[in-house]
């Protein structure tokens, strides 16, 4: 088992976790305790279950929890862009971490 902050999707999880502290900063009162720390939530739970499936043996189980919480986070970053809380460059930035995730 090699070191989860070594893992290439890690690097990225984490620059994507980033991004999501740095946008949500910018939110309204309105917004940023609410979805913003939603997002920022799931963002984080990334980091943790992709440390969980490198630890476990079965690995597909928190594989599938990565993917759902990637899910949901595009949702709220579309919600976010269709409230126009966010540019369509950020939105396009984000995405393509999301992807390449």
């Amino acid at each position: 088992m090699g070191l989860y902050y070594n893992l290439p999707i890690y690097k990225q999880t984490y620059d994507f976790i980033l991004q999501v502290f740095h946008i949500t900063k910018d939110f309204g009162r309105e917004y940023k305790y609410t979805l913003g720390q939603d997002m920022k939530k799931e963002a984080i739970s990334l980091v943790r279950n992709i440390y969980r499936a490198n630890k476990n043996y079965n690995k597909k189980e928190y594989l599938l929890q990565i993917l759902d919480d990637l899910e949901v986070l595009k949702l709220e970053f579309r919600l976010c862009r269709d409230m126009k809380l966010i540019s369509i460059e950020k939105y396009a930035l984000v995405c393509k971490t999301m992807d390449d995730i």
